[in-house]
């Protein structure tokens, strides 16, 4: 987890390869129903589009599915879910009805300047449609507003890890193996 444009989707693409695990990313996968213009893809863009959160109860069915797919893989990593505290409890009962467990929460972390930048040149190099100017600076407010809190908790768990993510690609992938 960690503020858009830290990294988390580059990181967990890396880590899938490097683990050999199924990589679940709440944000690719949106961004394929809204591609393939499907009903979750129509409601999403609407959210995604205004710089919120897709609501709970869609995230946690793409979860479920997801999950149930992998179940009998080695693990998997979540990215961009769960991303407040209510997706988190949904999270948990879900897991248990599955009988599986998180083993560990990775937090990357940045300065905000560091992240802006980052995103403005991700809408240049890939002409997302939420890093837009306009739509980032909120991003990082609801980010900060909804999604901290589960730092909170993880911490409180004792599976959180927070890694650095400034530097090279290479060496924040580096960082969350020695973390892991």
């Amino acid at each position: 987890m960690g503020p858009p444009g830290v990294g988390k989707g580059t990181q967990a693409s890396i880590l899938k390869d490097h683990y050999e695990i199924p990589h679940i990313s709440t944000g690719e996968i949106l961004r394929k129903e809204i591609a393939l213009n499907s009903g979750i893809g129509k409601i999403s863009k609407k959210y995604i589009n205004d710089g919120l959160f897709v609501p709970d109860e869609i995230l946690i069915e793409i979860i479920q599915d997801y999950l149930i797919k992998f179940k009998n893989k080695e693990g998997y990593i979540l990215d961009g879910y769960p991303r407040n505290l209510q997706q988190v409890e949904d999270l948990e009962i879900l897991l248990k009805k599955l009988n599986q467990s998180i083993d560990v929460a990775i937090s990357i972390t940045a300065k905000k300047e560091e992240l802006i930048n980052r995103l403005i040149k991700r809408r240049k190099d890939t002409g997302r449609s939420d890093d837009a100017i306009g739509i980032i600076s909120k991003r990082q407010d609801v980010y900060w507003d909804q999604t901290a809190p589960i730092i909170k908790h993880y911490r409180g768990k004792g599976m959180l890890k927070e890694v650095d993510g400034l530097g090279t690609i290479e060496e924040i992938t580096k960082r969350i193996i020695n973390t892991i």
